[in-house]
């Protein structure tokens, strides 16, 4: 039995140890973050400081770099939460040491340079590939809706919206009248907070605007097609067709169209739990979860990126591991069947896709006895991948599709707050997708790291005691 209880001396002088290496174990991720960005090329990162001349020197973009991946790894991406962690978490102090950043400067950085995040991305996986994690043979391919940062709430219709940009235009243009009396045309002051708010959300309600008008234009021209092929038809045959007439096309926006000024570019998406403002966030995968390819997407539905996704998986293939290697086989559920994308299909990527939702493909696939024989002439191309998905190959590459890419996904948004986006703007939101897609790389290489050590360790320690 212990004599007395171990209470902490809260006035001793120093609690941690004097060398930082030893604030943190071995196996912590940080070590593994530091070693990433240590291999990166941030040379453009850092030609957009001045050095050298007056004023207080700039933070170091790798330790800025490094920060943004420590944070994510861990689900924090408030720019306030991280500067508050550097100052009392031993990991984030072990990256600044006493150089902690103003969350402005952290926000300022993640934004300047979200459009270098894809080489992140791309230098990771060239760690993963050193680390032999990356086998070839089946892809999966997914996508998941991811929240924009706006509310559900804050969509406005096509009426409203060219209303308040009315209204707008008219008080700019008063406050411009009144200014020119006060100051005169040459004598203008800078525009207040207030006012230059009101200018970015104009922009905002234009961009809705814009937006709003070329989905009528697209609609328009997609119901036009639709009515001259009707009409070639009729015309080839000499027979009117049966069935209703298409309304003709109409290019003007429907005034109960909604568009949403805070984030123009996310749209209404439909998931399990009900709609959100949000994106649709697709992802390539090998059924070790590792993340080949990465997109983001204004279209809720996922029918026109399995060809874009799987290209550019094929390019990361040939960038990463030699032109000479090819995906093999990739994966999708019904969201992506369609018979254009069934024959897309060549001999260097098989394609095993869902003719029907995931659950009642699943269970055919249980039930349905294996065809037998060659492959009957006349078919449809839609009876021949599902007579392909029912072969034992077929059944055993899509028993795969779930357990490797939906874990990714779930991971991503339990442990790294992927579930919804901290910017706005598509180009801003594939960025931080990109940002997420590493870290997840980063915390299945450190995975297996850590394994492969305490294997080694085992096996040192079994040939110790053996001596």
């Amino acid at each position: 039995m212990a004599r007395d209880f171990r209470r902490p001396e809260r006035r001793q002088g120093f609690l941690l140890p004097p060398d930082m290496q030893d604030w943190l174990p071995q196996d912590d991720i940080v070590h593994l973050v530091l070693d990433a960005v240590s291999l990166m090329d941030l040379s453009k990162y850092e030609a957009k400081h001045r050095v050298g001349g007056v004023g207080q020197a700039p933070f170091a973009p790798s330790m800025l770099l490094t920060l943004l991946i420590y944070a994510y790894s861990h689900g924090v991406k408030s720019s306030r939460a991280i500067e508050r962690l550097c100052r009392r978490d031993a990991g984030y102090r072990y990256i600044v040491c006493e150089h902690v950043p103003d969350h402005t400067v952290i926000a300022r950085f993640r934004r300047r340079h979200i459009d270098r995040l894809p080489a992140v991305f791309a230098t990771v996986l060239r760690m993963c590939r050193d680390a032999g994690l990356i086998r070839l043979g089946l892809v999966v391919l997914d996508g998941t809706k991811v929240k924009a940062n706006a509310s559900l709430d804050a969509n406005r219709s096509a009426a409203t919206i060219d209303e308040q940009v009315t209204r707008m235009l008219a008080e700019a243009e008063s406050v411009d009248q009144r200014e020119d009396r006060q100051f005169g045309p040459e004598g203008r002051e800078g525009l207040p907070r207030a006012l230059s708010r009101r200018e970015e959300r104009l922009a905002r309600l234009r961009a809705c605007k814009a937006k709003l008008e070329s989905q009528a234009e697209v609609a328009a021209a997609r119901q036009q097609a639709k009515i001259d092929a009707r009409a070639a038809e009729e015309q080839s045959s000499k027979k009117r067709r049966r069935g209703r007439k298409p309304k003709p096309a109409a290019g003007s926006v429907d005034p109960e169209r909604v568009a949403n000024p805070t984030d123009p570019d996310s749209g209404i998406m439909k998931t399990r739990r009900g709609w959100v403002q949000g994106y649709n966030a697709q992802a390539v995968v090998t059924p070790q979860q590792i993340i080949l390819a990465t997109e983001v997407t204004t279209e809720a539905n996922d029918v026109q990126q399995l060809q874009p996704m799987l290209t550019k998986a094929q390019a990361m293939v040939e960038l990463l591991l030699g032109e000479d290697e090819v995906l093999g086989a990739a994966a999708a559920d019904a969201g992506y069947w369609s018979e254009e994308n069934a024959a897309s299909q060549t001999e260097e990527c098989e394609l095993f896709i869902a003719t029907r939702q995931d659950r009642r493909q699943r269970a055919e696939l249980r039930e349905a006895a294996s065809p037998r024989g060659r492959m009957p002439k006349g078919i449809s191309a839609r009876q021949r991948m599902q007579r392909k998905l029912r072969t034992k190959r077929g059944r055993a590459i899509y028993a795969q599709r779930g357990a490797s890419v939906e874990p990714v996904f779930g991971q991503m948004k339990d442990r790294q707050g992927a579930g919804q986006f901290s910017m706005r703007g598509l180009g801003a939101c594939q960025g931080e997708w990109h940002l997420h897609a590493a870290v997840h790389n980063l915390r299945k290489l450190h995975r297996d790291s850590v394994r492969r050590r305490a294997a080694g360790s085992k096996m040192a320690g079994k040939q110790a005691n053996k001596a």
